[in-house]
């Protein structure tokens, strides 16, 4: 194991403590802890609500039924990202439609998305992914929505605080949906959640990942559903790790900033932060053209490093059917190496990462 890893979760005490309260009170499952979690998270966001779902795969899919985007329909998306985030839109049983990134910020091209709107029949939502912890070009993309009556769906998996024109995201589109996995910038175990200012999706989504209940329970389904809750003691872990996200992330950008200005002269390209974005640094993503020596080189000065994605999404198996090019992912996937970003790295940490990289001639 690499002695600087790329990810190292943080739970502590205080942690232990909330959890032990919600074991001791017996409401385990979807309880009290849970409502208040969804509240103090939206209220982070500046959402008007919360859903809290039990992973973000599960956000994302249930975000999609409640928005009514479903057979029939058309979600453009990025292909450089998690499977996940195209995975969401098949199981809603709609149909992903990649358009390529902006090979500066990783993120969706709002030009290539307009392209693709103009290009194909039935295109019903853009789902943006603020990748590594970026915010997308929502503007451009949101104007792009209003003018062909389009759902906005923020894939927000990596950018719990992130910032866009001084506008938390989660709170920009339609819904926005969070990961709440261990190496995410704050963590529940495993849990999501969806964030909205739209008391319909809101309510629909609450009914879709409770087995289609109606607000008051009971057993009288209204709809199709899942289980898709949120455990009390998820929710116990996420209430502590949202009072430390703003510290977890101000490391974070700490760190990007010594790394930048540190590989100011390295043969690498470091991420950028377009004005009035607010970077959180899920990731710390360099491109190289030689990923596979870096790593090695980086992996022999005890540093770990990430490919986040070395694939992109319609050049995977589960997608071999889509016809499509997208040659700017294409060429980020091969170039992209992520490395150690996370409040735990120390300065000592920082000097040997920046000299390694340094040192290195691609």
């Amino acid at each position: 194991m690499s002695e600087i890893p790329i990810a190292d979760p943080e739970l502590g005490e205080r942690e232990i403590e909330q959890v032990r309260e919600v074991m001791e009170s017996g409401h385990i499952a979807d309880g009290p802890e849970v409502r208040e979690f969804e509240e103090a998270f939206a209220d982070f966001c500046e959402a008007e609500r919360g859903v809290a779902t039990s992973n973000g795969t599960t956000a994302l899919h249930a975000a999609f039924e409640a928005l009514d985007v479903g057979p029939g329909d058309k979600v453009v998306t990025t292909p450089f990202s998690f499977v996940a985030s195209a995975n969401s839109v098949r199981l809603a049983g709609a149909q992903p439609v990649f358009a390529d990134i902006d090979p500066d910020t990783f993120n969706l091209d709002p030009a290539a998305v307009e392209e693709v709107v103009r290009r194909e029949d039935d295109v019903a939502a853009i789902m943006p992914v603020h990748l590594y912890g970026l915010p997308a070009d929502m503007d451009h993309l949101l104007d792009i929505a209003d003018d062909y009556d389009l759902a906005v769906v923020e894939d927000a998996a990596q950018a719990h605080g992130a910032e866009y024109r001084g506008l938390k995201v989660g709170s920009l589109g339609d819904a926005a949906c969070f990961s709440m996995y261990p190496t995410k910038n704050m963590t529940t175990g495993e849990g999501g959640m969806i964030t909205t200012n739209r008391d319909d999706v809101a309510d629909a989504a609450e009914s879709f990942i409770n087995h289609g209940r109606p607000p008051e329970g009971g057993y009288e389904h209204v709809r199709t559903g899942h289980n898709f809750r949120m455990t009390s003691m998820a929710a116990a872990i996420g209430r502590i790790q949202l009072d430390r996200l703003p510290d977890y992330n101000e490391a974070r950008r700490s760190n990007a900033a010594y790394l930048t200005d540190a590989l100011a002269d390295a043969d690498v390209v470091t991420p950028t932060e377009p004005d009035e974005r607010r970077h959180v640094y899920h990731q710390y993503t360099v491109r190289t053209d030689d990923r596979a020596g870096l790593a090695d080189h980086l992996e022999d000065a005890g540093v770990g490093t990430g490919v986040y994605y070395p694939t992109p999404i319609h050049e995977l198996a589960a997608y071999e059917e889509v016809d499509h090019a997208a040659p700017v992912a294409e060429r980020t996937a091969e170039r992209a190496l992520s490395v150690p970003v996370h409040p735990n790295v120390s300065e000592q940490n920082l000097r040997t990462i920046a000299s390694a990289i340094t040192e290195y001639e691609c």
